[in-house]
């Protein structure tokens, strides 16, 4: 299932506090690139390896770790960071921003390191199975 949620840089909210509608990432040019459902999951947990951040800090790794290509939207961030909350995969607490604003600082858990793999597994298969059907030419 393709995500819906158009994905932008610019808005500012810290807090992994929103209900959680479906999510997607989106190139930062105007052609828009949906992900898989769970694939914004996957980026927020790979971004949480390095240490615990707020919301906005972990928008702006992920734009700048995909070389401004990914481009995340609060309104799909911040209901996936609840999502993984949830799940049990990532903890929040609130703290000090650096520009001494209150935010909640997201962290990995042990669960959420071990989804990591798992994920991360399933993202390699899968991007192998469409690299071979694809064929070794350039497209």
């Amino acid at each position: 299932m393709a995500a819906a949620v158009r994905i932008l840089s610019g808005t500012s909210r810290d807090g992994c506090d929103v209900p959680h509608p479906v999510s997607s990432v989106s190139l930062a040019a105007p052609e828009r690139l949906e992900l898989l459902q769970g694939t914004l999951d996957l980026l927020i947990l790979r971004t949480l390896i390095f240490g615990s951040q707020h919301g906005q800090g972990i928008a702006r790794a992920i734009q700048k770790t995909s070389q401004e290509e990914l481009l995340v939207e609060h309104g799909a961030l911040y209901p996936a960071l609840q999502r993984l909350e949830e799940r049990g995969w990532i903890s929040a607490k609130w703290g000090v921003s650096s520009n001494n604003r209150k935010a909640r600082f997201c962290a990995l858990t042990a669960a959420g390191r071990k989804q990591l793999v798992k994920e991360t597994n399933k993202w390699k298969r899968l991007t192998g199975a469409i690299a071979r059907i694809l064929g070794p030419g350039k497209a």
